[in-house]
């Protein structure tokens, strides 16, 4: 993947697909140029024999094909910038759940960029308008920041965050919030 707003898109549908009714995403990005990814969520967790082989590229869990790159790409992409993946997941009742922490040295020459994160989190959100999601990308001049449980308190339960006009606001509410950047 060139972008990493793609990666995300990928684990963060894995979050979907798990049964999360909550996807945190996080781009925190410190002063010296360190950018960490965080992605958490309360689905079902992975086993351990998943969460071992969960960056090995012929490992997955699909029965539609005999690989699973999205993982695999993405600890690639944080290794060439001299960063890391790690991954975290339960299945235990009550606190299950995994969190993605990938650390990119974004003044290496081999990171790849953010790319359209605001498509991105605006896909996931149309995608699947009944689960919450929390965005937020801080860097030291800048904050963006997105929940839905929030949106959801103002629109009340009879509007989708699926409708275009709702998706046309977190749109340019987001585009704001980067374009005021100081």
């Amino acid at each position: 993947m060139k972008e990493l707003s793609l990666n995300i898109l990928d684990v963060a549908k894995n979050s979907v697909t798990a049964g999360a009714s909550l996807v945190q995403i996080s781009l925190l990005t410190d002063a010296s140029g360190w950018m960490t990814l965080t992605i958490a969520d309360d689905g079902c967790g992975m086993s351990k024999e998943t969460l071992q082989n969960v960056t090995d590229p012929f490992y997955t869990t699909r029965t539609t094909r005999k690989v699973g790159l999205g993982l695999p790409l993405l600890k690639l992409a944080t290794e060439q910038t001299g960063g890391s993946l790690h991954i975290e997941s339960s299945q235990e009742q009550g606190s299950s759940g995994t969190t993605l922490v990938a650390r990119f040295d974004t003044t290496s020459i081999d990171c790849m960029p953010v790319g359209d994160i605001i498509s991105t989190i605006c896909i996931l959100i149309a995608g699947s308008p009944e689960i919450d999601f929390e965005f937020s990308d801080v860097t030291p001049t800048r904050e963006v920041s997105l929940k839905t449980k929030e949106l959801r308190e103002v629109l009340g339960g009879e509007i989708s965050l699926a409708e275009p006009e709702i998706q046309g606001w977190m749109r340019e509410y987001l585009q704001e919030q980067y374009t005021s950047e100081a």
